[in-house]
């Protein structure tokens, strides 16, 4: 059966409603999967909602402490469980990019609120439901999307690579930490890509040079099938990397 280990399988995808994260929404959607998404403005939740019948729409701040319990017990109570977490939602920082002498501390808070401190807070409040997955066999995931700006120091991405360095490195801590429990935790660099937020970061980029969210949201989905896999399950075969992702 196409697609096998998404039907059914619930999935929350933050940042749900532009870019790569509605891309998501979509995707994972036409492959058979339960979707519930986060976003921070209740009309595009709505508008999502209705491109795409069936989806679960969220109106929450991740980077905002009090949302995260809130958007935790909606999707679980939508869902009926989870088994797979997608942190997608991300800040860029100070628009346009400055260099870090000349980066708002407030600017810096934002950029670790939104793609690292509330990747973890949310991770953490649904815990216990991933590895309830794990228990039913599951084979539950915590996928977050990262940069090449997590590993190549570029000039005026300090807030940006900073935040979405410590994200990888939290998530290979906590895959390591989770092995046992059955969960696992993977980063992802989905590469360029023709949305919002890179048109915000590098506003005279040539468009036609930058992968299309659907794109990176088929790889991104044909991966989590992948990893979703039970450890005795034959893998497909090796394809190019498309993807990259960090163990």
């Amino acid at each position: 059966m196409p697609y096998r280990h998404l039907q059914k399988s619930r999935i929350l995808v933050t940042g749900g409603t532009s870019g790569l994260g509605r891309a998501l929404v979509a995707e994972l959607h036409a492959r058979g999967a339960r979707v519930a998404f986060v976003a921070r403005h209740a009309d595009d939740v709505a508008r999502t909602v209705r491109a795409h019948p069936g989806s679960h729409g969220i109106t929450g701040d991740i980077a905002r402490k009090d949302d995260i319990y809130p958007i935790a017990l909606a999707a679980l109570g939508l869902l009926g469980g989870l088994d797979v977490l997608v942190n997608n939602a991300s800040s860029l920082g100070p628009v346009p990019l400055a260099p870090l002498a000349d980066t708002d501390c407030e600017d810096l808070e934002l950029a670790l609120a939104t793609n690292l401190v509330g990747p973890f807070r949310l991770t953490k409040a649904l815990l216990g439901s991933l590895t309830a997955a794990a228990r039913e066999g599951r084979h539950p995931l915590v996928l977050n999307i990262s940069s090449d700006a997590a590993i190549n120091p570029y000039a005026n991405w300090g807030a940006y690579g900073a935040s979405k360095a410590a994200l990888q490195h939290v998530s290979r801590i906590w895959d390591q930490e989770l092995a046992g429990e059955g969960v696992r935790v993977q980063s992802v660099d989905p590469g360029d890509m023709d949305t919002r937020l890179h048109a915000l970061a590098v506003p005279g980029a040539d468009r036609s040079t930058l992968k299309r969210p659907e794109v990176a949201a088929r790889e991104i989905a044909d991966l989590i099938e992948s990893l979703m896999r039970g450890p005795d399950e034959p893998r497909p075969p090796a394809q190019p990397d498309r993807l990259e992702t960090v163990q």
